[in-house]
């Protein structure tokens, strides 16, 4: 059996570090896994107004996107010591929809930012937005990484090497912790 696993990014930035953190995490997941990374650059800016109309396309597919993972691992910079707009943005939309797709869902969370914090404050607003949800995060190994840029290269490879093994690390807790969740016959 393959865990499908998606990827949900905090800055939609082409070149975003957050990104790379991803890929990297897909590119070290432990055999069975399989990483999917989330396009919801579309979806719109909240408004009470246009879910009244219904729920827009854009927020049905992220929506039928995390419920149909068996996890869901966030990557996401730290914006004035909370989560990007962005994605605080698109988990405010698919709250709304029904079924609530983060009930019960395993998720983990890695950070990447350019101060020496690494997120650890975005990490802590996204845990208490996800647990309000009912979502099961994973609380260790964490990974903050801290001065990203000087952690990826200019093709976006991650070339730190405790960076990849935190990673991996949590990656195969990841696993572990999904495969615990997972109700049994």
């Amino acid at each position: 059996m393959t865990l499908k696993i998606l990827g949900i990014s905090g800055s939609l930035r082409e070149k975003s570090v957050n990104t790379r953190a991803l890929r990297a995490a897909g590119a070290v997941m432990p055999a069975g896994m399989q990483l999917e990374i989330a396009d919801y650059g579309d979806v719109p800016l909240y408004n009470q107004d246009l879910q009244d109309r219904g729920i827009p396309p854009a927020v049905e597919r992220l929506r039928a996107a995390i419920e149909s993972a068996d996890g869901v691992l966030f990557a996401s910079p730290e914006y004035n010591f909370s989560i990007s707009g962005v994605l605080k943005n698109a988990i405010d939309w698919v709250s709304r929809t029904s079924p609530q797709p983060f009930k019960g869902k395993p998720v983990a969370i890695m950070s990447a930012t350019s101060g020496l914090w690494g997120g650890a404050r975005h990490q802590y607003e996204l845990r208490k937005i996800l647990g309000s949800m009912d979502a099961l995060a994973l609380v260790k190994p964490e990974v903050l990484i801290n001065l990203a840029l000087t952690k990826f290269d200019a093709d976006g490879q991650l070339t730190d090497a405790n960076t990849l093994k935190t990673i991996t690390d949590q990656m195969a807790a990841f696993r572990d912790w999904i495969v615990r969740l997972q109700p049994r016959d």
